[in-house]
This record gives structure tokens, C-alpha cells and sequence, in this order.
């Protein structure tokens, strides 16, 4: 059953509920409030293609990331090579070719 976050415009309480997707809102817990609001706490992640996600797969640290990105570019650079060819992929997504970890901050 999915999780829900609501906050109550009466009494600015935020709660969560376990509900089906057809069933009504619950009152707020707090002040009886039935016309709560739902509020968005957090967003899926997407792997987009990655194999598995850098860090917690929702927060990651700059080095994290960088070897993530070590780890698939190259995946990612040969898939593209053999469906558009070795030109096309350099014209159009140059960072492929770059390495972050030779970046100075």
C-alpha cells in the first residue's frame, strides 16, 4: 500500500498515511481537519540506464559521482559508437570523451 505525506492547512501538521490510490484523504491527526493537502517529500530516483546508483541512490558525494561516471562512460560511449558511429558521438556528446577525474576544483 503506497505512503502518503499530507500537511494540514489548519494547524500546519504534517503527517503520513498508508492508503490504496482510490481512497479519500485522511483528516489530519492533530486537529480534525479534513481538508488536508498532499505534499510531495520525495522523488523517485532514476537510474537512467546506470546499472546501480553512486552512493545511497539518493544522496551521493562529488567523488561518488565522478566514479560512477569513470565507471559507465565508457559503457555508455561504446554503445553509442556502434549505433551512431565514432563522428557522430564526438561532434555531438564531446564530454564523453573527457575524464572528470583529471578536473582541478
Amino acid at each position: 500500500m503506497p505512503r502518503y505525506d499530507y500537511k494540514c492547512p489548519e494547524c500546519e501538521h504534517r503527517f503520513e498515511a498508508f492508503h490504496g490510490f482510490d481512497e479519500d484523504k485522511p483528516a489530519c491527526p492533530n486537529c480534525g481537519e479534513a481538508q488536508v493537502k498532499r505534499v510531495i517529500s520525495q522523488a523517485p530516483t532514476v537510474a537512467g540506464g546506470m546499472d546501480t546508483h553512486a552512493g545511497d541512490g539518493y544522496r551521493a558525494s562529488k567523488e561518488q559521482l565522478q566514479d560512477k561516471w569513470t565507471e559507465e562512460t565508457p559503457k555508455l560511449r561504446k554503445k553509442l559508437v556502434d549505433k551512431l558511429g565514432e563522428d557522430t558521438v564526438r561532434k555531438n556528446a564531446p564530454s564523453l570523451f573527457m575524464n572528470p577525474k583529471s578536473d582541478s576544483n
